[in-house]
């Protein structure tokens, strides 16, 4: 499903990727760097500037996290740094929160997401947003 509303605020088009997880690691002192805290979450939509998926634990407002996004089909699962914007309660069955990330800036820096894995959510977003009605070309 892809959201044709654009939110106030929202630049980038959200869309689902069917069977694709998240793997979440918290930043943390004195933890180990391969721990993670959330293991194959269901991601529940994907943008280029964000990630929602549902979780059994929440995650705290304004954390760092690093995230794995393992998507059905490719070798490579998708790492990518990025801040908690939101979390809340969810009355799914299987999982107990919804969760919220802002992937950070894409650039060489250091914090910074690889440009490259921002090549890779375009060409996702190309092969998993559909097509709207009116953007078919006759």
């Amino acid at each position: 499903m892809v959201y044709k509303e654009i939110e106030e605020g929202r630049m980038c088009l959200r869309f689902e990727i069917p069977g694709a997880t998240v793997s979440c690691k918290r930043k943390k002192l004195f933890v180990s760097p391969t721990k993670y805290e959330e293991k194959f979450c269901p991601v529940v939509d994907i943008s280029r500037g964000g990630l929602r998926f549902l979780s059994q634990r929440p995650l705290k407002i304004k954390s760092k996290v690093t995230l794995k996004i393992s998507v059905p089909g490719e070798k490579v699962p998708l790492s990518l740094k990025g801040r908690v914007k939101w979390a809340f309660a969810d009355s799914g069955k299987n999982y107990k929160y919804k969760i919220g990330v802002q992937f950070n800036p894409y650039a060489e820096k250091r914090g910074q997401n690889s440009p490259s894995t921002l090549e890779k959510i375009i060409a996702l977003e190309q092969k998993f947003a559909p097509v709207e009605e009116s953007d078919k070309k006759e």
